[in-house]
C-alpha cells in the first residue's frame, strides 16, 4: 500500500484498531498489556505536567498517527506510543507531521519481522525516528522490567544510553525535562516501592 491508501483504508477502520504500515504492508497490532498503557500514560502525564510548568506550547499524545517515512524503496506509517508535539492541531486532525520526543514501549508486536528487511519493527522504528529532522529524543522503554534507552540528538549525531533502576535518572535538556526510571512505572507490577492505600 501507498501512504494515501492506508490512510483512506485506516479511515473505515474502527477507533480501537491500532494498524501500522510496514514496509508498505499493512498490520494490525495487538491490543497492549495493562502494563504497557500505564507506562505510555505515566510518561506522558509527567511530560504534560513539565510542559505546563515551564508554559511551553507542548503536548504529549499517545498513539496518534505520525508521518509516512520511506526507507529502502518502502513506506512506513509508525504509530508511537508517545510523542511531543505542538499544542495547536485541528479537530478532525489524526497525523501529526513533527514530533519533538518520540516513545516506544516495546511489546511483542513490536518484535515482529519487517517484510524484505530481516529486521524487527522495532528497530526500523527508531532508525525511522531518528530520521525525523524535528526529533530531539527517542525513548525506548522495556514493560517487564524497569529500563530505558534513551537516545539524544546532538550537534555530532545521536547519543544512547541504558538507564536502570528506579533512581536512575531520565534527562532530556532541549526539553528541559527530567524524571526518574521509576516514574515511568508507577502504579504498574514492577513499581520497587509499594504505595499505603488511602
Amino acid at each position: 500500500m501507498s501512504a494515501e491508501e492506508f490512510r483512506d483504508f485506516q479511515k473505515y477502520r474502527p477507533d480501537h484498531e491500532r494498524w501500522e504500515l510496514l514496509a508498505g504492508v499493512p498490520v494490525m497490532m495487538s491490543p497492549p498489556r495493562l502494563v504497557h498503557n500505564r507506562i505510555a500514560e505515566n510518561l506522558a502525564r509527567l511530560l504534560d505536567d513539565s510542559f505546563d510548568r515551564q508554559g511551553l506550547p507542548l503536548m504529549a499524545t499517545q498513539r496518534s498517527g505520525f508521518k509516512s517515512f520511506i526507507l529502502d524503496g518502502r513506506v512506513y506509517e509508525p504509530e508511537p506510543d508517545v510523542a511531543v508535539i505542538d499544542t495547536e492541531y485541528e479537530l478532525e486532525q489524526r497525523y501529526f507531521d513533527a514530533a519533538y520526543l518520540l516513545a516506544e514501549v516495546v511489546s511483542s508486536s513490536d518484535q515482529i519481522g519487517v517484510p524484505g528487511t530481516g529486521r524487527e519493527w522495532i528497530d526500523v522504528k527508531c532508525e525511522l525516528y531518528r530520521s525525523h529532522a524535528a526529533c530531539v529524543a527517542l525513548l525506548v522503554i522495556t514493560q517487564d522490567h524497569m529500563a530505558v534507552q534513551v537516545e539524544l540528538r546532538t550537534d555530532d549525531g545521536w547519543t544512547s544510553d541504558v538507564l536502570t533502576g528506579p533512581d536512575a535518572e531520565i534527562v532530556i535538556p532541549k526539553l528541559n525535562f527530567r524524571c526518574r526510571v521509576g516514574d515511568l512505572y508507577d502504579r504498574t507490577p514492577l513499581k520497587s516501592q509499594v504505595r499505603s492505600k488511602p
